[in-house]
């Protein structure tokens, strides 16, 4: 997830961040109390799954803020209170992370992202006509937010695009109109095009392309069995 871009521009405008003027006769951050602080229980169960995965809880932060983004659509005042009540932290706190990640809004956006990639290996393959034509047709969308992005670290299917965190490419302009007719519709992103669903040499990664792996343990055919089953393959014209 990338530090600048966005967040940069945001603490530039005086939205967030270290040139926002501190106030002094505000009181001090303390951890939102759960009486007066309601969390809608899916919510809640995704915060409390994150911090289970990790030694120091603060350290689900990030995935606690993406999972109150989903809800709310940005990272609200409200929503960046029922992430600190579950996780006893301070708003303060995650205020810090919302407002320097790129991918965690601070105002209202809409529900769904596409971002583009414009770093070298997408731009030299057409990112920008892509972003242009992403931008053009959902320009009168306000569900979907569209934002160039420097790096997405997928150079393997440039250019491509991030879609609500599903990777997508290679892309043209002639694409966005089926990538965008999914996304409104709730359909899988381009199926053919994701990043997740493409073939890896680990054949047992491909379990709808490829047979199973061979049985292990009791029952399992011998070293020579198997020798012997490859060598009658290999005499057969």
């Amino acid at each position: 997830m990338s530090g600048g871009g966005e967040g940069e521009k945001r603490m530039r405008a005086g939205q967030g961040g270290w040139d926002r003027p501190a106030e002094r006769e505000k009181r001090g951050a303390s951890i939102p109390d759960p009486a007066s602080t309601p969390v809608p229980a899916a919510l809640r169960e995704r915060i409390e799954s994150a911090m289970a995965l990790y030694p120091d809880a603060r350290s689900a932060a990030i995935p606690a803020l993406h999972a109150a983004q989903e809800v709310h659509g940005w990272c609200s005042p409200e929503a960046i209170a029922q992430v600190a009540c579950v996780m006893a932290v301070t708003p303060a706190y995650l205020d810090s992370l919302a407002t320097f990640y790129d991918m965690l809004e601070t105002a209202p956006a809409g529900r769904h992202s596409v971002y583009v990639c414009t770093n070298i290996s997408c731009s030299l393959r057409g990112a920008d006509e892509l972003l242009a034509a992403v931008e053009e047709a959902a320009a009168a969308d306000p569900d979907v937010r569209v934002r160039s992005f420097e790096c997405l670290g997928a150079c393997d299917i440039a250019p491509m695009a991030s879609v609500d965190g599903v990777y997508v490419g290679p892309l043209t302009p002639q694409d966005v109109p089926e990538l965008l007719a999914d996304l409104r519709a709730g359909r899988a992103i381009m199926p053919e095009r994701q990043l997740a669903r493409r073939l890896v040499a680990d054949q047992r990664a491909n379990s709808r392309e490829f047979p199973p792996p061979p049985p292990q343990g009791e029952g399992a055919p011998t070293s020579a069995e198997r020798d012997g089953a490859h060598a009658s393959e290999e005499r057969q014209p």
